[in-house]
């Protein structure tokens, strides 16, 4: 446990780049006051709006609370929600220069809007996502590999965070995968749609959904388990597939044949699972800038998740939270 809780402690001021999809999780907040005349719909009162980071923004922000120097790289747009996100990355020291505004695309967000009252118990009822789905522009998409190309040198890590709104486009990936692949700093890209078109990046992140969408068969077991992870590590020719299995905790594959399981560190209830995996990624990339070996990497990134889900709503974990759950596990 004294090597997890030195590694945690070496992650601070890492510098790492993470680009993806930036979005802004908005929660609308609403007590509720009648029935409307007009239809059988509830009508709430507004009592408040707040927006998180969402997507490769949570990505972001959960690396710069656990310690590291953050580069951000994304798409915004020229709207309220995306000077929140601005405001969010100043207040955590995250550098936001590779930040490409798009006047001409919303910065993505999704508003969840929350009904409850007095006697009732507060719950989402409807979800209004907000995003452009035309591919970026030449002008949008090279000023974004300029960003790319200028803070690559500076960096000790990369972090790829794919929602599937095509911010990393196919000349995004290349880019970061010869420079990562050149320089032997480590990758890792997690991709909720696309991993087939990650070949050849350091590490891969997916959870078992995921993998199992990939390889074409629902993962029942074990059996079914290591094959997929072996599959998509041989097909995408990674050093490592790192896949979360929620209650099951995670399993990480290794070019090197090695394989681990890594059971839940806390079996205590579990509140939400939102951005969990945003959690993961973070933490598992940021232990290997700081020298952990895969494995040591992935309980750190167990540790890390394992306090994520135990807070509502996409939610950020501390180098403290996590040194003091690692020590407190010990």
């Amino acid at each position: 446990m004294q090597e997890l809780i030195n590694i945690t402690n070496n992650m601070r001021d890492k510098k790492i780049l993470v680009i993806g999809d930036i979005v802004a999780d908005v929660y609308v907040d609403g007590r509720i006051s009648r029935i409307s005349r007009e239809a059988p719909v509830l009508i709430l009162e507004k009592a408040g709006e707040r927006v998180v980071a969402g997507g490769a923004a949570n990505v972001i922000t959960n690396a710069a609370t656990l310690g590291a120097e953050v580069y951000a790289v994304g798409v915004i747009g020229d709207d309220n929600y995306a000077e929140s996100l601005r405001n969010i990355f100043k207040d955590l020291d995250v550098h936001i220069e590779g930040l490409v505004r798009d006047k001409s695309r919303p910065t993505i967000s999704k508003t969840r809007i929350i009904a409850g009252g007095r006697a009732t118990v507060s719950q989402q009822i409807v979800r209004i996502d907000s995003e452009s789905h035309d591919p970026l522009s030449k002008k949008v998409e090279a000023e974004l590999l300029a960003k790319i190309d200028k803070i690559l040198p500076n960096v000790d890590g990369v972090i790829m965070s794919d929602y599937g709104s095509g911010t990393i486009t196919s000349n995004a990936r290349k880019l970061i995968t010869r420079f990562a692949g050149k320089k032997k700093i480590p990758s890792i890209v997690d991709s909720r749609y696309n991993i087939g078109k990650f070949e050849g990046i350091g590490y891969v992140k997916q959870n078992d959904s995921e993998v199992g969408a990939f390889v074409g068969f629902e993962l029942n077991d074990v059996t079914d388990l290591i094959s997929a992870g072996t599959q998509l590590l041989t097909k995408l020719n990674v050093s490592g597939v790192l896949v979360t299995r929620g209650e099951k905790g995670m399993s990480l594959f290794e070019r090197n044949g090695a394989t681990h399981h890594i059971p839940v560190s806390d079996k205590s209830e579990v509140f939400d699972v939102s951005g969990a995996g945003d959690t993961c990624v973070a933490a598992f990339l940021l232990a290997l800038t700081a020298g952990a070996q895969p494995a040591v990497a992935a309980k750190i990134a167990n540790y890390a998740s394992g306090i994520a889900v135990r807070k509502l709503g996409t939610a950020t974990v501390s180098a403290t939270e996590l040194i003091a759950t690692l020590e407190r596990a010990r």
